[in-house]
């Protein structure tokens, strides 16, 4: 997909992009900028957002619009979809990207915060979705990326209770919704990410344990944002980058559940923190 192909009657396609201030979702909106799309960038720290604005602008001469969004709160896409149709605009591609991590036992984090992770990962980003694909399926062009994890092909393990079921979610609502909208110009692809050197440990407390892990199988935000696109445009649905991902997604949809079982639940004890 080259630059060329983000114009439209003469405007730029617009990406919209959650958790837009730093890691995975700065190199997302980075590399659309890169390939001529105007963006639309969503995150909670608006300095962030206006300062990637600017350089986006300056080095790629496309048009920003910072949208500050708490996406934890009840009907937080709503506002977003208004700031976006306030500016003129629409949405021609989503990529679902905003979330953080609860390194506690279900019941050893408050409510509040687990509900807020619920808010953030699984229901803003099926709003922004219900309110921009009526849109995309009208014109007969839209993209949409969700962004899950390695984790989505794992069991279960003490600790990040919620993690796997929202990035098995984020897995199965693309394919769901690649069967409502392929034939109607809308590729839609779930990115399951293994390790990324992101701000993801800092943010949920755990960095100092992260610092322990391997870095020789480490990937950048830039690379895994790439794959993903490189594979949307391309009409996969499913894309796993790395190829030592790969294969531990192949392995952990061989293997039998009870050893894997054992395996995971052994290897992600290092990164649980005390309730």
């Amino acid at each position: 997909m080259g630059g060329s192909s983000a114009i439209a009657a003469g405007r730029a396609r617009l990406a919209l992009v959650t958790g837009a201030s730093a890691g995975i979702g700065g190199a997302f909106a980075r590399a659309y900028a890169a390939r001529g799309f105007d963006l639309a960038l969503v995150a909670r720290r608006a300095e962030r957002l206006q300062a990637l604005g600017a350089e986006l602008e300056a080095r790629h001469g496309v048009k920003t619009l910072a949208i500050p969004a708490d996406l934890s709160v009840w009907e937080a896409h709503v506002p977003v979809l208004e700031a976006v149709a306030k500016a003129g605009r629409h949405v021609d591609v989503l990529v679902n990207n905003a979330g953080f991590g609860v390194p506690q036992a279900f019941t050893g984090a408050p409510w509040e915060r687990q509900r807020d992770f619920l808010m953030t990962l699984v229901v803003s980003a099926c709003g922004l979705a219900h309110g921009v694909i009526p849109g995309m399926a009208e014109r007969g062009w839209g993209r949409i990326v969700n962004v899950a994890s390695l984790a989505a092909f794992a069991p279960g393990a003490a600790g990040y209770s919620l993690y796997p079921a929202a990035k098995s979610f984020a897995v199965k609502f693309s394919q769901s919704l690649d069967a409502e909208l392929r034939d109607k110009g809308v590729k839609v692809t779930a990115v399951c990410p293994g390790f990324t050197k992101t701000e993801f440990a800092a943010a949920s407390g755990t960095q100092h344990l992260m610092d322990q892990a391997p870095r020789r199988f480490w990937q950048t935000p830039g690379e895994v944002a790439q794959a993903a696109i490189a594979a949307n445009e391309a009409g996969r649905v499913v894309v796993v980058p790395g190829w030592h991902n790969k294969l531990a997604a192949a392995l952990m949809q061989a293997l039998p559940d009870s050893l894997l079982s054992s395996l995971i639940r052994r290897g992600a004890a290092k990164y649980r923190l005390e309730d």
